[in-house]
């Protein structure tokens, strides 16, 4: 039986940022994947000789007083990365292009050209105000959502009288901040917002409060960047690191059970062996959760957090090799609005990721790969088996919004929520985290700690939930409760 100080289950983002803390701390840790890639939804896989990535995304959150920046800056890990000049373009079903410009002023001008003056400006100044004071506060409150009597000390700590501000916003719907610069009845406005809202919030405006939703609608006003070789190598670049200190990853190692022994750690059960240990943290959804841990506390303690299929969202995702002819768009990121709805699924737009140009880690030169993804609503009630007319589908339309010559198309790919559960074993295929919901304040999603013992848990289901941004932060605050708990000593080796 293997013995390990830490075990850490899946290696999805927010998984590997706790896991790489606690390395940096001076704990022994093993990351357990049942893959053969790490990175979790983030990641890049193999098809073809082509580098795809798991879905269409952007990588945020290296800006000051963010997430990543902190992870960063505490570990000296270093990504090469390019900032994209321009975030996102994004095509309304009439044809018009709306670019997401990286400064406020040059967006807020882009707006009024498209939407109109009225109301722009005062709306989208306040997001951004909104957007600022949440991830400077995000990270001076890493012990939030309070679960143990030892977080306060910290929170009162770095307690600023702005942070008070926010808290009106988890009582207000994003409505009526549309409500209140008399955006309501443009119509075409408030269909932008619902569709950028659905790529980061996962929900619509009537849903998201405030205080998630300002932030989720400016994250391209922070910096943007590419990653050459794909989101594999921020992942990689977390386990070289994890390596270098002491630590492992296992692949292929699928846990199947989590049980609590009587001298107070816990037996894992894997695919490979069992594995004893003293802490272990859980990279999970919730909703998977209750499968891995047979502790009937556990499972309780979980089941008020967790939502039904009716409620969170899996996805459609195309991967699309395609010979380049010059004519491809400069920016690499674009929501595009589909007409009458994407066939079979009836979502109204989709999210489509371009590799660079230059980037021949991913594809050789004179390749281009396209993610393409769209969201599937209550997954465990839809199932998708038109995968080949679906692949027909997005050829035409990509080729008809003049994305690519369909007669150069070299490999198409469907991923219905089936594949989605094939390959990261998460419950229905859902993916994106929970969505933003007005009936869950942020203190009452799910902390970090699990069972009040030494099970904590991390990722894009419990606070604060989605994207790279979310679930680092989420993990950061699993390796700093971890720590507070049972070294209080190491906390120091992470400022």
């Amino acid at each position: 039986m293997k013995k390990v100080q830490v075990a850490v289950v899946g290696s999805g983002f927010g998984a590997l940022t706790a896991a790489a803390l606690l390395a940096k701390a001076g704990l022994q840790v093993t990351v357990l994947e049942m893959n053969k890639y790490p990175g979790g939804c983030a990641s890049t896989y193999k098809r073809k000789g082509f580098w795809f990535e798991t879905g269409a995304t952007t990588l945020v959150g290296l800006d000051e007083h963010m997430p990543l920046r902190y992870m960063f800056d505490a570990t000296g890990i270093k990504v090469p990365m390019n900032r994209l000049e321009v975030p996102m373009q994004v095509r309304l079903t009439d044809g018009t292009f709306i670019t997401r410009y990286p400064n406020l002023e040059d967006w807020i001008l882009e707006a009024e050209r498209v939407f109109g003056k009225s109301g722009q400006r005062e709306f989208w100044e306040a997001c951004y105000a909104i957007s600022q004071k949440v991830w400077r506060t995000s990270l001076r409150q890493i012990s939030f959502p309070f679960s143990s009597f030892s977080d306060l000390a910290p929170a009162i700590k770095n307690f600023e009288f702005r942070q008070l501000t926010l808290i009106p916003k988890a009582f207000q719907s994003l409505s009526s901040l549309i409500a209140k610069h008399g955006l309501t009845d443009n119509k075409r406005f408030v269909q932008f917002v619902d569709q950028q809202l659905l790529i980061t919030a996962q929900n619509l405006h009537q849903e998201v409060n405030v205080l998630f939703g300002a932030t989720a609608l400016c994250y391209t006003l922070y910096g943007n960047y590419y990653v050459p070789g794909g989101l594999r190598q921020l992942a990689q670049a977390a386990v070289n690191f994890l390596e270098a200190n002491g630590g492992e990853i296992l692949y292929k190692h699928k846990v199947i059970s989590v049980m609590t022994t009587n001298k107070g750690a816990y037996l894992l059960n894997t695919s490979k062996g069992e594995i004893l240990t003293d802490f272990v943290i859980g990279g999970l959804p919730m909703n998977n959760l209750p499968h891995l841990f047979k502790e009937s506390a556990i499972r309780k303690k979980l089941g008020k957090y967790m939502l039904n299929s009716e409620k969170v969202n899996s996805a459609l995702t195309w991967s699309i090799a395609f010979e380049r002819t010059g004519h491809e768009p400069d920016t690499l990121h674009h929501q595009v609005h589909v007409p009458g709805g994407v066939p079979y699924v009836g979502s109204d737009s989709v999210f489509i990721s371009l590799s660079h140009p230059e980037d021949e880690l991913r594809a050789p030169a004179g390749v281009c790969l396209a993610a393409v993804s769209t969201h599937v609503m209550h997954p465990a009630a839809h199932y998708i088996d038109q995968k080949k007319e679906l692949e027909q589908w997005v050829i035409q339309f990509l080729a008809a919004q003049g994305f690519l010559e369909k007669d150069k198309v070299l490999y198409v790919q469907a991923a219905t929520p089936g594949a989605w559960i094939k390959w990261t074993g998460r419950e229905w295929g859902q993916v994106g985290g929970y969505p933003q919901y007005m009936a869950i304040k942020p203190w009452r999603m799910k902390d970090a700690r699990l069972d009040g013992k030494k099970a904590y848990v991390c990722g894009d289901t419990v606070y604060p939930g989605q994207g790279i941004p979310g679930v680092c932060l989420g993990g950061i605050s699993a390796a700093h409760k971890l720590l507070r708990d049972h070294f209080p000593s190491y906390l120091q080796k992470l400022r």
